[in-house]
């Protein structure tokens, strides 16, 4: 199997459901000619014109309202919010509409929209462009949220959340898209709702998102040596959440370590740990720990953005903390 990276798993994904289905449009700003801010779009203007690839003004809302209006009827819109930080100039589009016009309208109206954004430290890119604001969008019922952690998850969960006919907010880690794995040449697609063990283990479970599960992985080959054999469990989409294989994970190991790069008052890490907290309880050894970035705007210079944000240390160090080391 080819190894292709993060970045170009996406753009396959997008240029493989353009060709598949004449409903599937993208907007966003330079997502056209120029391939994208993060080049992820890159060709695809070249190839399907500029009726279905979109340049549009700097106006989140705006984007976010001509993609509700085409989902409404009857094409099936990928938006690109360049930052999920510039999603809060599109809340009420979101939340108020976009979530809810499925119930609103008695199941009469569908919103198979999907909007791509970027989440993630790392790029000293600062405090309005950096943060990980997955959260807010699993607080509210109607979305789905999915966070892939690889080449091979991108592709097959984006022809999934494209295909689907609720609104799916889909985010990218900047930090990934440099990163390469193996993806299949032929056409696959990775059902929403169904995590992932990226790595067996017996003595504690790491339940992380997105591109701590690449921390986590590395975080597990350091502790080998010392005997520490964790299992790495992705979830891959926080609504739906794929609960049974997470609680059979945290069953089998009676230890979990939570992290995710969400701040961490009220982040995802605080939920899943609530819900295992209630229905793994019999089963621990010891105390859930959370990893997330700390509750601090996200720094410019790079060493105090290394402290704020979470890595392969911190999740060490919480590894160490639940087997009482």
């Amino acid at each position: 199997m080819r190894n292709i990276t993060y970045r170009q798993a996406i753009n396959e994904a997008l240029k493989e459901e353009m060709t598949r289905d004449p409903r599937v449009v993208l907007l966003g700003e330079d997502v056209g000619p120029y391939g994208g801010n993060f080049k992820v779009t890159d060709g695809l203007w070249a190839e399907f014109g500029d009726e279905r690839v979109m340049d549009t003004p700097i106006s989140e809302n705006g984007i976010c309202g001509v993609g509700l209006g085409l989902a409404v009827n009857g094409f099936r819109p990928v938006i690109e919010v360049m930052f999920s930080d510039f999603t809060a100039n599109a809340m009420d589009q979101l939340v108020n509409q976009v979530a809810k016009l499925r119930y609103m309208s008695g199941g009469q109206l569908e919103v198979p929209m999907v909007v791509r954004t970027t989440i993630g430290g790392g790029r000293s890119s600062a405090a309005q462009h950096s943060q990980s604001l997955h959260a807010w969008f699993w607080h509210v019922p109607g979305f789905r949220v999915v966070l892939p952690s690889s080449p091979y998850d991108a592709k097959g969960l984006l022809k999934a959340a494209i295909r689907s006919n609720d609104p799916v907010m889909f985010f990218e880690h900047k930090m990934e898209y440099n990163f390469a794995g193996p993806v299949p040449e032929e056409d696959y697609v990775i059902e929403l709702g169904k995590a992932d063990v990226k790595r067996e283990g017996r003595d504690v479970t790491v339940i992380c998102t997105s591109f701590l599960v690449q921390k986590a992985l590395a975080a597990a080959e350091k502790l080998a040596p010392q005997g520490i054999d964790i299992e790495v469990v992705d979830p891959r989409s926080l609504n739906p959440l794929d609960r049974e294989t997470l609680e059979a994970s945290v069953r089998k190991t009676g230890r979990v370590v939570i992290a995710d790069e969400g701040h961490i008052t009220c982040g995802a890490g605080a939920e899943l740990a609530a819900i295992l907290g209630h229905s793994c309880f019999d089963y621990l050894d010891s105390p859930i720990e959370r990893v997330g970035t700390k509750d601090v705007p996200i720094p410019f210079s790079p060493p105090m953005e290394q402290f704020v944000v979470p890595g392969e240390e911190s999740i060490i160090k919480a590894v160490m903390r639940t087997l009482g080391k």
